[in-house]
């Protein structure tokens, strides 16, 4: 209750008004697919093409083949034109499993258990080192390199053990590493076994573990553990030997004071490697020739298509995955199996409303007629389609063909750097195509004019100019703003802001003194927009005339915003006029 001055004096008061709304998430990429190693269909936030080949790797190899999935094709264009958060699903053939870590000695020899055990967060047989169990580790030499290490398993090591304070140092490194040249991908330092400790080892590292799971029809990612993982490769599985309260209130070690002696419960310095991980994404006796242009009906890259459903319906929360773009190279609407999960994909990006799904409509070696008469199956502004295929450069060193969606996300990303979402992400200014060799087809004026007629937007090659997208339509057939790339993406834009800057209001007293703190959050936003160019004009209401009594009286709080998309000049008019000689120019 206020106080009230009774006799003469001074009463000061506050009135807080600085409070911030929160600033909105930066929102990149999702893109779907398979990929050598790494969490399964858990969609993992990578924010370079470095972090993305240490957590999903780049290539593995069957026989005397290597092999590159798309996935890591569109995350190295995507980064390479500018991208700078990417959500990457990666999506198995069967179960997968993680590895546990071989076996951690206690110093008390008498101690039969392990102190902690670790298991990797990435699954597959691609992290094992071991073949079947611990007794199996054998280092190949006197180097401490792995029997069978390689780039893409894991190796830990356990090192400055302080028995004094009760901890210790465990290091990640890399599985093709050796004792000379030891690849250390992350440190933990002063890790302690005393769950009271602020550096207790599940508390640091983590030990979270995700699960697949269903509600209804709903699928979703559900997490066990107390502690967030905070190391992007390994989670803490069990503490064995907890050493609870190491030291006593006076600092002194347990032990020395005559109580139990935890100093033998810590690790000795040591190092192991992983084992025990199931799933394998090299199969024996499966054709893995169909990847690239030979992507088929029930093999796309080694997985069928119905394997993508669940990864596109955990996707659909938009309250835990942001994005902006999303795409899955290798799946083409032409080929049965993959349209219905096209389709999903369309569908997950009109139900959230903030991103736009970049789909491939047809198979390598298409004709202009079969490419236009898959676009008429499809009619959204959420979704655009680019052709032809494009080659590049593998890194297994071969030039292949890909789809034009392991690049189109990356030149969006490319105009949102150079420009803003509202700009078109094509022409010769911002839609040139950063690592395409050629393109399947050089199309002709006629065939870009069919495409573009149809809602497809062309990849063409000019000389001197080289590989450029030269189209921005979505593919909503009606004629409207809508039926263009820069408007539907400006759109994403402006209900996100809006979106996110209403979140701070629910809640809050339905008084005109929230509306006046909308209205000032948004309109010098849009504001901004206009003078970057993405609108003419704009006008938002929120105030008695769509607010009255009963809206209040039903906690509503409405707002209505106009506004006029800027557009794009696609087609430009020059006439000229051939005067005879002697003819004067007036200015």
């Amino acid at each position: 209750m206020a106080e009230t001055l009774i006799s003469p004096g001074v009463l000061a008061t506050e009135t807080d008004q600085s409070f911030i709304a929160p600033a909105a998430v930066e929102a990149g990429a999702a893109i779907i697919g398979p990929a050598v190693k790494g969490p399964v269909e858990v969609p993992t936030l990578v924010t370079s093409y470095g972090d993305y080949q240490r957590t999903f790797g780049v290539t593995f190899e069957s026989g005397s083949n290597k092999f590159e999935y798309l996935t890591s094709l569109a995350a190295k264009s995507y980064f390479q034109q500018g991208g700078t958060t990417l959500l990457v699903t990666r999506v198995v053939s069967g179960s997968f499993s993680a590895a546990s870590n071989t076996v951690i000695t206690a110093a008390e020899s008498n101690l039969t258990s392990q102190p902690f055990t670790l298991a990797t967060i990435g699954r597959g047989e691609i992290y094992n080192n071991s073949p079947t169990a611990s007794s199996d580790f054998i280092p190949s030499g006197s180097d401490g390199s792995l029997l069978s290490g390689s780039a893409d398993n894991l190796r830990w090591e356990i090192s400055n053990v302080n028995n004094s304070t009760g901890t210790f140092t465990l290091s990640i490194r890399r599985g093709d590493d050796n004792t000379k040249n030891k690849i250390v991908l992350e440190t933990f330092n002063n890790l302690s076994l005393d769950p009271n400790s602020a550096n207790y080892i599940e508390a640091v590292i983590g030990n979270q573990t995700t699960t697949k799971s269903t509600d209804g029809d709903v699928t979703y990612i559900n997490t066990t553990g107390e502690y967030v993982n905070r190391s992007k490769y390994v989670r803490v599985s069990a503490v064995n030997l907890p050493t609870l309260n190491y030291l006593n209130n006076d600092g002194v070690t347990r032990g020395t004071d005559g109580t139990y002696d935890y100093s033998g419960s810590l690790p000795v310095a040591s190092s192991g490697s992983f084992y025990g991980a199931a799933g394998r994404i090299a199969k024996p006796n499966t054709n893995f020739n169909l990847y690239f242009k030979d992507i088929a009906a029930d093999n796309t890259q080694g997985l069928q298509p119905s394997y993508y459903a669940d990864a596109i319906s955990i996707l659909e929360n938009q309250d835990e995955y942001v994005f902006n773009i999303i795409s899955a190279p290798g799946l083409c609407y032409d080929i049965s199996g993959h349209s219905e999960q096209i389709d999903s994909i369309i569908s997950l990006a009109e139900t959230r409303g903030d991103c736009i799904a970049v789909v491939d409509l047809h198979s390598h070696g298409a004709t202009v007629s079969n490419v236009t008469g898959k676009a008429a199956s499809l009619n959204s502004s959420y979704a655009a389609a680019y052709w032809p295929w494009l080659q590049t450069q593998s890194a297994t060193g071969k030039n292949v063909f890909v789809p034009a969606s392991v690049f189109i996300p990356g030149l969006y990303a490319f105009t949102d750097s150079a420009a803003a979402p509202w700009f078109a992400p094509a022409g010769l200014t911002r839609g040139g195509i950063v690592g395409a060799i050629q393109a399947e087809r050089k199309l002709t004026k006629g065939q870009r004019d069919d495409l573009y007629t149809a809602n497809v937007n062309p990849i063409a090659t000019f000389p001197g100019t080289g590989i450029v997208a030269f189209g921005q339509k979505t593919l909503q057939k009606k004629a409207s703003a809508l039926d263009r790339v820069n408007v539907r993406r400006l759109l994403i834009d402006l209900k996100k802001f809006f979106s996110d800057t209403a979140k701070s209001l629910v809640f809050e007293q339905n008084t005109i003194q929230t509306r006046n703190r909308f209205l000032g959050i948004v309109n010098p936003y849009l504001e901004s927009v206009t003078q970057r160019q993405g609108l003419y004009a704009y006008r938002v209401v929120m105030d008695d005339t769509n607010n009255t009594a009963d809206v209040i009286d039903r906690n509503q709080l409405v707002g209505q915003v106009f506004i006029q998309p800027a557009k794009t000049a696609e087609f430009i008019v020059l006439d000229f006029t051939i005067e005879p000689t002697g003819a004067t120019f007036v200015a």
